[in-house]
């Protein structure tokens, strides 16, 4: 059996072994086949909504008070006409008439507010912000603060704080079954891996036009490349740059490929003596040639990281600043400043320290690995001595948590709230967090990013965007090295496919097979 046979045969059994069985020619026989079957990489972790919460909004089964539009603006979803007081402490939002759940009630202002103070409770997003009561009056929902807080929509948009019906929990407040206001109605789910679901008859923005979807988790990317080509999967995400190559020249195929708010970086523990000085970080950084990188590892040279926010991220990319270059021999220059010296073994010593460090990267991205072993290399040229230690992604916060992570590379999404200032506020605010800066201390940093979030005037925002991205890129508390992209292939029987940069939501109810 070639690696290609074995992989596909490894699809169809898993597929056999969760009761989803495909023949591998009944999609090309019959292009009006009443199920959408979509692979991903996302496994399900559960049914509560901080933990796969995702999948629900993505799947458009369950859904929020805010969601971000195709033009990437934040914009009402299930509520409207949305007041602020003059303080900025108290929001008032209309919820949406005429919304049903898939049971059949109704979402009214008491059930919003129960589900949010649920999520208030919990561990979640809603808990990094300054919430101090979530009240009801009439068909509205009142949200006090004990600041302001300019993200607040932004934070409502997240897929932890999507709205069940009360028919959803049992008696002690756990969910049993998913039920929301979506397109489509949740059937069945079996974790870690599947999802049937079909189109709700009394959706609030209409009917969707595919009656029945097939959600499969399916890890590896080369199994999900395999299921597309074959015609397994009508809908194929997240699929590795090695893919995107074999599916391009495919006639069956459609496969679209945008830049995503999402950087692989460097993260650093600025406590250690290699990297306690932004000159060293600076070095670091010099050392790394992102263009090679982007061009072997991503398949993709433009995706090499000339700041920490790729264009994708709009108002965050700062056109001002000078791209991160590549430049071994001022990295070398910059280390020699520092103090650190090349000793006879060809690495660099302080004190009689060697400049000895372990990277700690993950393989559930399939790149991390295969950029860490070229980035080791790229290093050992101005004489670090990095080792790689591939683990699970656990390793990462434990190690930040315990103060023994040296540094790592991993991947950071700007959009899971969508407005990266949640994300910077997390990462580079006081005190750091588990995937963003560590032991980083900026006075002037944590001021903007406060500043931030409070600002609502435009031209304010601008301007503190600026300063705090330009202090970002001199500092370096995290280095960035490649930005990603999706690559998301389609049937040609599918029309309407829209792949939505912020991975919010797949938009399927604005699917629709071709009529031949």
């Amino acid at each position: 059996m070639n690696k290609k046979t074995g992989i596909l045969v490894g699809a169809i059994v898993v597929l056999a072994a969760l009761g989803v069985w495909v023949s591998l020619d009944n999609k090309a026989s019959d292009p009006l086949a009443e199920v959408l079957d979509i692979a991903s990489p996302l496994e399900i972790s559960g049914l509560e909504p901080a933990k796969s919460g995702y999948l629900f909004t993505r799947m458009q089964a369950a859904e929020t008070l805010f969601i971000i539009n195709r033009e990437r603006q934040l914009v009402p979803q299930l509520v409207e006409n949305v007041e602020v007081s003059g303080d900025g402490l108290d929001w008032r939002m209309d919820v949406r008439d005429s919304v049903m759940f898939h049971d059949g009630t109704p979402l009214t202002a008491e059930v919003v507010a129960t589900n949010l103070r649920r999520a208030l409770a919990r561990p979640g997003v809603l808990q990094n912000t300054p919430i101090d009561e979530i009240a009801v009056d009439a068909s509205s929902v009142v949200i006090s603060l004990r600041e302001p807080f300019a993200l607040l929509p932004a934070f409502l948009a997240h897929y932890s704080t999507l709205m069940l019906a009360p028919s959803s929990f049992n008696e002690a407040g756990d969910i049993t079954a998913i039920v929301g206001t979506g397109a489509y109605q949740v059937n069945e789910v079996v974790p870690p891996l599947r999802i049937e679901l079909s189109a709700f008859d009394d959706w609030w923005q209409g009917r969707a036009n595919i009656e029945q979807v097939r959600y499969l988790a399916v890890p590896r990317g080369e199994t999900r490349t395999m299921m597309s080509q074959s015609g397994d999967a009508d809908l194929t995400l997240s699929l590795p740059p090695v893919a995107t190559e074999q599916l391009a020249s495919d006639p069956n195929i459609n496969l679209q490929v945008v830049t995503i708010p999402r950087t692989r970086l460097l993260k650093l523990n600025t406590a250690k003596p290699f990297f306690d000085s932004a000159q060293e970080r600076q070095a670091l950084s010099l050392a790394i040639n992102r263009e090679a990188l982007a061009r072997v590892v991503m398949r993709n040279p433009d995706l090499a990281a000339e700041q920490l926010f790729p264009a994708a991220i709009s108002g965050w990319s700062n056109r001002q600043l000078a791209p991160l270059e590549y430049d071994p021999q001022r990295a070398r220059d910059l280390l020699n400043e520092a103090g650190w010296t090349l000793g006879d073994d060809g690495y660099l010593s302080r004190d009689d320290q060697r400049f000895e460090v372990t990277l700690r990267t993950y393989a559930s991205w399939p790149d991390l690995p295969l950029l860490a072993t070229a980035i080791q290399n790229q290093l050992a040229e101005v004489g670090i001595d990095l080792a790689i230690s591939v683990g699970s992604y656990t390793e990462i916060p434990a190690g930040h948590q315990d103060g023994t992570l040296d540094l790592a590379l991993i991947t950071r999404s700007f959009s899971m709230v969508p407005d990266p200032l949640a994300t910077v506020m997390e990462d580079y605010g006081p005190g750091g967090a588990d995937w963003g800066a560590m032991n980083w201390v900026n006075d002037q940093a944590f001021g903007l990013i406060d500043q931030l979030s409070v600002s609502t005037d435009a031209d304010a925002r601008d301007a503190q965007l600026q300063q705090l991205t330009t202090l970002l890129h001199a500092e370096l508390p995290t280095i960035p090295v490649v930005w990603s992209e999706l690559a998301v292939a389609a049937s040609k029987r599918l029309e309407g496919v829209y792949v939505d940069p912020y991975e919010q939501n797949y938009y399927l109810s604005d699917l629709r097979w071709v009529q031949e």
